[in-house]
């Protein structure tokens, strides 16, 4: 920690924080803000959130018992307080660095952490879990979920709060409601919120209930818990929480440190069977000028100044794989009007947000809702149109049961641009598209391609256009491309054809997505040593191209297969097709390069990859060892 402050600097865990006074917390959350704000301007990461939950954080942790208390965040990118004040203030400036802390909760990290939340809508069900194992268990210790107003939105959520309600199980749920999720929270949710929180009538008659209540004698403060329902009925119409279980108390300001701490304490200390609704209004990035003025309030952030909030921009001035594909669907929309864009709830990271400002009434944020997004999807392609459902790989798995279901068994053209796909740098294994090429390749009726450039992924979205009879996905990875001249909307492949980049002898790398670039890299460093590589682009995993497979299986010696996902993916299919053709029969070699089956940390990119075993050394490496040639290469650690 590179400042002094008063309070932060004597707070290690937060058995510390309960030693101060009320008004003492109110300068710790000051200088908990003030080192957040700090330590991501030297890191990135995400900062709007975390900044609207500092009070909170820090009353939560001076009335509850953690860790014996369990404390649960929804999403976890709101824990950066947290993680300060439960013995991580001195690694804060590691976050999302190798080795560091993850920009999420993280069981293996603290055991402040009870549950690992990287992607949304979770806390409240392992909250429920938690509380029903402490029941069976007979703990009386506390659970607590804080969840955001877009990830309550999300089905689970739902799901979630009725179980709960109807187990009459003590559990606490903090809405944290900023009507700022990444995107601006979209549907009925957002609405709902806006009537508890609208006008002064509820809060002047709610004030009015309390002073006539305490201008009666003891006798009848029983009757104040009836006059705050009666309330909540007569005012609101009854709250969509009451009706699922929910004892609900609010709306509070969740800035205002005194008010929370006694809500939570009453909260803590009331003796009632069923969860508990504690809404608080906060705001995001509050604190920091730069992050309240914003559009996204500093949701994700690079490296940034302090004092200007400018934030560091990308050194690399090649185009990004997100706005490649925004921009080609824009132009093809253009001209087609049944194209539409559909995202659950990220429409600034899977470009959306491009293809919605020229076609607004044709581009459609659900919110934090993947399987309804691809159903959604499915029932637009029975009418006619042309759907393309952007939504990240690892995102997209929430989804399976519908892309199997509503999309493949029913053969609808349904368009997934599968953004994020291999591994993302900073965010770690939980944002990793590992699986998406084994879990779409597996099913009938599917078309899947991978970008190995830009260039490619114009290509692929060219053709999709045309795909009507039946599903189809293109992945690409995150970042930049590799600094190829993009073609003409015009210029489409052949479904299942795959194209040879270069002839040579011996061993062929059949190559599916991006890693295209690394294995060049290594065929040029393997021709230096006598040895000429044949390298196929491979685009398709589902359908092979069959003919070239059997073509490059008789004329040479081995196969490697490379790509960025998991056992079961392009490689497999590949492994496969050999088999049922007795190629093997003729000795030949057969390898294939997959991800590791472990999941890998977050770090830079190309770290990552190496760690994985898929950079362009690994690569040298696999092709000599399949060679059996003497050369060794030396792998650094």
């Amino acid at each position: 920690m590179n400042k002094k402050y008063k309070f932060l600097d004597n707070i290690s865990f937060p058995s510390d924080i309960k030693k101060l006074s009320q008004s003492e917390l109110k300068i710790l959350v000051k200088e908990v803000r003030e080192e957040m704000i700090d330590a991501v301007s030297e890191t990135g990461g995400h900062l709007g959130a975390g900044l609207g939950v500092v009070e909170l954080t820090v009353a939560l942790h001076f009335i509850f018992n953690t860790p014996n208390d369990k404390l649960i965040w929804d999403v976890g990118h709101q824990s950066y307080p947290h993680k300060i004040l439960t013995g991580r203030k001195d690694k804060i400036r590691t976050l999302r660095k190798g080795n560091g802390l993850s920009g999420f909760t993280k069981r293996s990290e603290s055991e402040y952490d009870p549950f690992g939340a990287a992607h949304s809508s979770t806390s409240i069900s392992s909250a429920l879990g938690i509380a029903i194992a402490n029941k069976l268990s007979n703990k009386s210790d506390n659970v607590i979920a804080v969840i955001g107003d877009g990830a309550i939105s999300a089905g689970m959520s739902y799901e979630a709060m009725n179980n709960a309600g109807g187990s009459k199980t003590k559990m606490i749920v903090v809405l944290n409601d900023n009507d700022m999720s990444i995107a601006k929270p979209v549907g009925a949710m957002r609405t709902y919120l806006a009537k508890i929180l609208s006008g002064k009538i509820y809060f002047s008659f709610r004030e009015t209930v309390k002073l006539i209540i305490s201008a009666f004698s003891k006798r009848f403060s029983n009757k104040a818990g009836k006059a705050e329902d009666f309330l909540r009925s007569a005012v609101t119409g009854g709250t969509l929480f009451n009706s699922m279980g929910f004892y609900y108390i609010g709306p509070i300001d969740g800035h205002d440190i005194d008010a929370l701490i006694s809500v939570l304490k009453n909260a803590k200390e009331i003796n009632i069977e069923g969860p508990i609704m504690i809404h608080i209004k906060t705001q995001k990035g509050k604190g920091y000028e730069f992050a309240e003025k914003s559009k996204d309030k500093y949701h994700g952030v690079s490296k940034f100044n302090i004092n200007t909030g400018i934030q560091e921009k990308s050194k690399s001035n090649l185009p990004a794989y997100t706005k490649v594909f925004a921009n080609t669907l824009v132009k093809h929309a253009e001209k087609d009007s049944k194209i539409v864009g559909i995202t659950a709830a990220m429409p600034s990271g899977t470009g959306m947000d491009i293809f919605g400002e020229k076609f607004p009434s044709r581009m459609f944020d659900v919110g934090i809702a993947e399987q309804h997004a691809v159903t959604f999807a499915a029932g637009l392609a029975t009418e006619g149109y042309k759907p393309y459902a952007a939504i990240y790989s690892t995102f997209l798995q929430r989804a399976y049961d519908q892309v199997v279901h509503d999309v493949a068994i029913q053969s609808l053209p349904v368009r997934f641009a599968i953004d994020r796909a291999g591994l993302v740098g900073a965010d770690g294994p939980t944002h990793a598209g590992s699986f998406d090429t084994t879990y779409l390749s597996t099913l009938p009726n599917f078309i899947v391609m991978a970008a190995s450039d830009e260039a490619e992924l114009v290509r692929m979205i060219n053709t999709s256009v045309d795909i009507n009879d039946k599903p189809s996905a293109f992945r690409y990875p995150r970042g930049s491309g590799v600094g190829i001249k993009l073609p003409s909307n015009e210029e489409k492949i052949i479904i299942g054809k795959g194209r040879v980049i270069k002839e040579g002898k011996k061993i062929a790398l059949l190559n599916f997505g991006a890693r295209l670039k690394e294995c060049l890299i290594a065929e040029e460093n393997l021709q230096k040593k006598g040895i000429k590589l044949t390298i196929i682009d491979a685009r398709f995993s589902k359908p092979l191209d069959e003919n070239l497979i059997w073509q490059i299986a008789t004329d040479h010696e081995a196969i490697i297969t490379i790509e960025e996902g998991s056992i079961g993916g392009f490689g497999s299919h590949v492994g496969h097709f050999i088999a049922e053709k007795n190629l093997l029969d003729n000795n030949l070699k057969y390898r294939s390069m997959i991800l590791p089956d472990r999941f890998i940390d977050h770090d830079k990119p190309e770290l990552m990859y190496k760690y994985a075993g898929l950079d362009a050394n690994s690569i040298e490496s696999k092709v000599l060892d399949t060679l059996n040639s003497k050369v060794i290469i030396k792998k650094t650690n």
